[in-house]
């Protein structure tokens, strides 16, 4: 099971539109808020996920759990906040795919 991925944005940021390409050419599937245009998604990205800049990447694990973990609530895994492609690599390709086959 793949994690489930909340990409916060904006109009005009550079560093959002590379985490997009990025994403798509890893054929990452995610949901994107942009907090110009919705006030919900920037008060749930300052205030539920901590973070003040965009873009902010949302991780959640596999199997949503209702707890706190890491002081982040229902199942979050990871916040990063910028383009770290570097991180992104280790982070998501880490992460088994529903399709991947285990060699023998």
């Amino acid at each position: 099971m793949t994690p489930r991925i909340v990409f916060f944005t904006q109009p005009g940021c550079l560093s959002c539109e590379l985490m997009k390409c990025f994403l798509e050419a890893k054929e990452i599937a995610f949901e994107e808020r942009n907090i110009g245009a919705d006030a919900e998604a920037r008060r749930q990205m300052t205030e539920q996920y901590g973070s003040r800049e965009t873009p902010t990447l949302v991780i959640f694990s596999a199997s949503v759990r209702n707890d706190v973990q890491d002081g982040f609530p229902n199942g979050v895994q990871r916040v990063i906040v910028g383009f770290d492609p570097v991180l992104l690599d280790q982070l998501l390709d880490a992460a088994p795919s529903s399709d991947s086959v285990a060699e023998s």
